[in-house]
């Protein structure tokens, strides 16, 4: 194999994709899009306006309905002294969104509760509304109990729970693992996407090259192992120069927007105090500030995005060259599909249990390797042998893949007239 002749089917592929408008729009738009949506995203929860919701309290006990007045007088509305069926009418009129009727026996005997409503306000209501109807009663019962004020502060109250990661060199650090969690899953997620895309695009440029005949021209002066070759190193130029400059672009962007989002919370504390309610009330850690990546993290990211592309490649170029068109890929695309998306789905398991069986056998598959391992190593310290055993399998998968693929594309990108099938790959790799 001529490395002088990759290097210029390299130079072809990366040159004619890089300058295509495609590629332009896709690389500028693409960030700029993440950005926004998030940004919109942010302003939606910040600036959304809550409807008012007024829910009628029928209390025939006179034990609660005061404690849910004072707990949201927006809310709630005392109707104890109004008839049922007047209050049903009213719902149905639209003049309150519901009502509930409180007995004695709901406080005594835990009879469930009713709320009787139009439907409006969706979960976010319903939700809001069952659980003060709870907190009231209980408070209720606990007076009742003769329980003292020091007693129902100890049932009301919730101890917060920090953790830290200790070292292999015995120091405490900061635990970021919801923050790792999201970047593991994030590094994931993107290997997913640019196995289809990047090897798409192999794929679509080999049928177009192969339906075009230019592809009897290029094989004249290029051997088909050095054609191959040199698509998939310049197509992985193509993914490392657009993810580097997105990657630029977003954190260039996000440092842009940091000052403006900090003055925009300390204008209206509101998404503070909401932030603050919700790391009291739940044991979700708010991160006040972005923790730092380890440069190991990144460098582990490139390694597997490219074994997991060069893996996969192949595989979409062999595909391309049994096919006429992209109609008749479908019934080939299975087996390359299948472990993409298998793998996909462990990932999900990796960010919850990263250590579990499932995980730790995932991350070791080469076909599922480039998804799973990088989720884990984002989370866990995962131990040397198995990043070694991990990236040793998947370079002797990919060169076994590579044979495979490179016997099938000598004989496919030169054959027309009907899409090959499973049995012609079958023959073709006997040759």
């Amino acid at each position: 194999m001529s490395w002088r002749q990759v290097f210029l089917v390299l130079k072809r592929e990366y040159l004619t994709r890089v300058k295509s408008k495609g590629f332009i729009a896709a690389t500028l738009l693409v960030p700029i899009g993440i950005i926004a949506i998030y940004g919109i995203g942010f302003l939606v929860i910040i600036w959304d306006s809550e409807v008012s919701y007024e829910v009628g309290i029928h209390d025939n006990s006179g034990a609660v309905v005061q404690s849910l007045v004072e707990r949201d007088p927006q809310r709630y509305l005392d109707v104890s002294d109004v008839e049922i069926d007047t209050l049903r009418a009213m719902t149905q009129r639209g003049e309150i969104t519901g009502y509930v009727q409180i007995d004695e026996r709901n406080i005594e005997e835990n009879i469930p509760l009713e709320l009787i409503y139009t439907g409006s306000g969706g979960l976010t209501l319903l939700s809001s509304v069952r659980s003060d109807l709870r907190d009231v009663i209980r408070e209720e019962k606990l007076l009742r109990a003769e329980v003292s004020d020091e007693i129902q502060q100890i049932f009301a109250s919730r101890i917060g729970v920090e953790s830290r990661r200790l070292t292999d060199a015995g120091e405490e650090q900061d635990d970021d693992t919801a923050f790792l969690s999201g970047v593991g899953f994030a590094m994931g997620f993107i290997i997913f996407i640019a196995i289809f895309s990047y090897g798409g695009y192999i794929m679509r440029g080999v049928i177009e090259e192969k339906s075009n005949r230019i592809i009897e021209v290029i094989t004249s002066s290029v051997k088909p192992i050095e054609l191959l070759t040199g698509k998939m190193l310049g197509v992985g130029a193509l993914a490392l120069t657009q993810i580097g400059i997105w990657g630029i672009t977003i954190v260039g962007l996000g440092l842009l927007a940091a000052p403006l989002l900090s003055m925009f919370l300390a204008n209206g504390g509101d998404a503070e105090q909401a932030m603050g309610e919700v790391a009291a009330q739940t044991d979700i850690p708010i991160l006040t500030s972005i923790p730092t990546i380890e440069t190991s993290l990144i460098v582990f990211f490139i390694v597997f995005f490219f074994l997991g592309y060069f893996l996969y490649s192949s595989l979409f170029a062999a595909v391309g060259s049994a096919a006429d068109s992209e109609t008749d890929t479908q019934q080939l695309m299975l087996p390359i599909m299948a472990p993409i998306f298998i793998a996909y789905f462990i990932m999900f398991q990796a960010v919850k249990n990263p250590d579990g069986i499932i995980s730790v056998v995932g991350s070791l598959v080469p076909f599922f390797a480039p998804i799973v391992m990088i989720t884990r190593i984002a989370i866990s310290d995962v131990p040397f042998w198995e990043l070694s055993l991990s990236i040793i399998l998947m370079i002797v998968t990919f060169i076994g893949t590579m044979w495979l693929s490179a016997k099938i594309y000598k004989v496919g990108i030169l054959s027309y007239g009907s899409s090959a099938g499973f049995k012609d790959i079958l023959k073709w790799i006997r040759q």
